[in-house]
């Protein structure tokens, strides 16, 4: 009895001595993702802000004196452009192909490519990139951005980890850096992790679950802490919806699915057919964008430049529910102009505004108001998006965590995979995926 004793103390004691290494070994390897995210929550509401600022700079410009916009739309847009240019070339446009390329790249023989995709001096070039892009009316969103800054965050602390370290796998820091970003720029952590499955991780999920939601949660929570329980939107009522409203967002998802589909290749054959460009036709190509945004701030007001969260706002929560059926146009051309110009700046928050515009339109046509008119603004959204970057479920979170509005899931659903349907009718491959593999051949050829 004794023997038998000493036997299962001999076991427990072992049992106890691995679960001890096993524990210690699990927050030695989470600690780099936790400290990332921090910093990430950290800088996305830092950047948040001088964001915000830049966009009432620009439409302070707007209502004093809007003829100024032919001035400062060219200085900025200039300005954005040659920060770029001069200092880090891939810190043009989103920042989302970018990481997607440096996934793909982070492997043992590939993984100095990655410093060429993430790096501080990319980070900080595509924060000022973008904030004088939007300072002269440019048609961009921070969320894009958000991502690379993030992914940058993820890979200095991951160069930081110690030889002695339990190994981190750096293609798995760079993609919770992502999640993370995108969690802090909409405050919506689902989403974040919806995104890094759907559009990033293609079926490594499983290896790093983990990490990925402790991440998310981190950098959403520093965000909140500094800006409060925010939601990105707010809450459009929903209320007694039609019977009949589900067919008009079937229509609502094909319609903005394919017009989000047609912008993306839009701006695919501008950037090609500007790669052949002499230095002349170049600037002349940037100042003629931006005399173009400037021409839609002055005729047609901010609702036609910014990011497009104004769109959103004054559709889903005042009265005037209808916009101009000219809007979703100016709302498509206006980012084709300003992401091809050369600087920084995103196409996540533009395409809900152009997706919204696109529902707003649709509810005057067929004379749908207030909570019915709302959930077609919503359903464009998540439509337009989906259209551009083919994953519907990440579109369809980001706009439910962004109102709250759990109870027209099921509607915001149909429109995303419709709208993913109809997009293949323009395109096969997603905008994201034809930029990833540019980017892919520029840091390999060292272009």
């Amino acid at each position: 009895m004794g023997r038998l004793n000493s036997i299962r103390k001999s076991i427990k004691k072992r049992f106890d001595e691995i679960n001890n290494e096993a524990v210690k070994r699990n927050i030695m390897q989470g600690l780099p993702f936790w400290v990332g995210s921090a910093i990430t929550g950290i800088i996305a509401v830092f950047y948040a802000y001088l964001f915000g600022w830049a966009e009432d700079f620009a439409l302070f410009i707007l209502h004093s004196n809007k003829w100024l916009m032919f001035i400062s739309a060219p200085l900025f847009f200039y300005l954005g452009w040659y920060l770029v240019k001069r200092f880090a070339g891939t810190a043009r446009g989103s920042g989302i192909p970018q990481v997607m390329a440096s996934i793909e790249l982070a492997t043992p023989k590939n993984n100095f490519l990655v410093d060429r995709l993430l790096s501080f001096r990319i980070m900080c070039v595509k924060v000022a990139s973008s904030i004088l892009m939007v300072m002269g009316g440019g048609a961009i969103g921070r969320e894009g951005p958000t991502i690379q800054i993030a992914g940058s965050v993820f890979r200095f602390v991951n160069n930081l980890i110690p030889e002695s370290w339990p190994k981190v796998s750096k293609r798995n820091m760079i993609m919770t850096g992502a999640a993370a970003g995108l969690a802090a720029a909409f405050n919506t952590p689902l989403g974040g992790v919806v995104f890094a499955v759907e559009e990033l991780s293609k079926g490594q999920f499983r290896h790093f679950r983990t990490a990925l939601f402790s991440a998310v949660i981190i950098a959403g929570l520093t965000a909140q802490w500094l800006l409060g329980p925010y939601l990105y939107l707010g809450y459009p009522e929903l209320n007694h919806l039609k019977w009949y409203i589900i067919f008009i967002v079937i229509l609502v998802g094909v319609i903005a699915g394919i017009a989000g589909a047609s912008m993306a290749r839009f701006i695919l054959k501008i950037l090609q057919w500007r790669s052949g460009f002499s230095f002349k036709k170049q600037m002349l190509f940037l100042f003629g964008c931006a005399i173009l945004m400037a021409g839609f701030g002055v005729f047609w007001g901010e609702l036609a430049i910014g990011s497009g969260k104004e769109i959103m706002t004054e559709t889903l929560f005042t009265d005037e529910k209808v916009v101009a059926w000219y809007t979703p146009i100016l709302r498509i051309i206006g980012p084709a102009a300003s992401f091809s110009a050369g600087g920084a700046g995103g196409i996540f928050a533009p395409s809900l505004g152009a997706g919204a515009s696109i529902g707003s339109v649709l509810a005057g046509i067929f004379g749908i108001t207030n909570e019915n008119a709302n959930i077609l603004i919503m359903s464009g959204m998540v439509a337009f998006l989906t259209g551009v970057t083919r994953s519907p479920f990440t579109s369809a979170i980001l706009v439910l965590e962004m109102t709250d509005r759990h109870s027209v899931i099921f509607h915001l659903m149909i429109a995303a995979l419709l709208a993913n349907l109809a997009a293949y009718i323009i395109d096969k491959k997603s905008f994201y995926d034809h930029l990833k593999e540019d980017y892919i051949k520029e840091v390999q050829t060292g272009q």
